[in-house]
């Protein structure tokens, strides 16, 4: 007689979705209907847990985060938790066999989140950009494959590239909050406050390889249900990416580069009509 609070459960995870990223949501939207779902379900996990220690400056962030952490290892326990956004993960992750080192990587990375302020080698960056970007690549690909373990191991390498990818555009384009508000310093040996030309092509040439890799060998071999949703996302954030490009690197602190929504129709539209004459080469 749980069906009901697990529906209320799952719509929760979709509202959190659709109010704190409408990009996100869009592609969501573009995923066959049977596993939006659960891609709302790790989104809404995520979320909260990326809210505690980015937002929630006026509360004890260490104890909320020990709490959410506590409150999530219960629900899969119990199998049911009064937190909703709990509550939906916890049935994702046993419905797709989600491994638990999964779950840590990404909180160990937000629980650095807490007092990390500074990224000094490529070994701590890869490490934080594995727990908060690729592993949740790697849940959304356990969705997508549906426990077929040998497509998962073809595609695993893209799925990570293609979240440390989507994270480190977001790094550039948060770039004044996270360096001035936040205090925070993710791209090592590169000096924030004074950004020049040439530290920002080096983070850009990054994220272009990190691209490629990902559409050759992971986007262009998903399955149908997931293809077009990815490859959705994977166009807004070369968007993204392309407008951050033109901004001068003394300018980029300063500027708070975004699409906007008719242009997100734009390249939906243009995104479906390349899939649909299959063209997405």
């Amino acid at each position: 007689m749980k069906e009901l609070f697990d529906r209320v459960s799952n719509d929760c995870s979709k509202l959190v979705t659709k109010s704190y990223s409408t990009s996100f949501s869009l592609a969501v939207n573009m995923l066959s209907t049977k596993i939006r779902k659960d891609i709302y379900n790790i989104y809404g996990f995520v979320r909260f847990a990326d809210e505690i220690v980015d937002t929630f400056h006026d509360y004890d962030k260490k104890k909320l985060m020990e709490h959410f952490e506590r409150d999530y290892y219960l629900s899969k326990e119990l199998g049911i938790s009064l937190n909703p956004i709990l509550n939906s993960f916890q049935q994702t992750v046993k419905r797709y066999n989600i491994p638990d080192e999964m779950v840590q990587a990404f909180l160990k990375s937000m629980k650095a989140d807490l007092y990390k302020t500074e990224y000094e080698t490529k070994e701590e960056y890869d490490a934080y950009i594995y727990g908060s970007a690729d592993v949740v690549g790697l849940m959304c690909l356990k969705v997508f494959v549906d426990g077929d373990d040998k497509k998962y191991e073809e595609l695993k390498d893209a799925a990570m590239r293609l979240g440390s990818a989507f994270q480190k555009v977001n790094f550039l384009r948060d770039l004044k909050d996270d360096y001035e508000v936040l205090n925070r310093s993710y791209f090592p040996n590169i000096n924030l406050g004074e950004l020049d030309a040439t530290s920002k092509q080096i983070i850009i040439d990054e994220i272009e390889s990190d691209f490629e890799f990902a559409y050759k060998n992971g986007i262009l071999k998903l399955p149908a249900e997931a293809k077009f949703g990815v490859y959705m996302a994977y166009r807004y954030y070369r968007r993204l990416l392309k407008k951050l490009k033109s901004v001068p690197s003394e300018k980029i602190m300063d500027t708070r580069i975004r699409i906007s929504d008719p242009m997100k129709l734009n390249l939906l539209a243009r995104s479906y009509v390349k899939y649909k004459l299959n063209i997405i080469k």
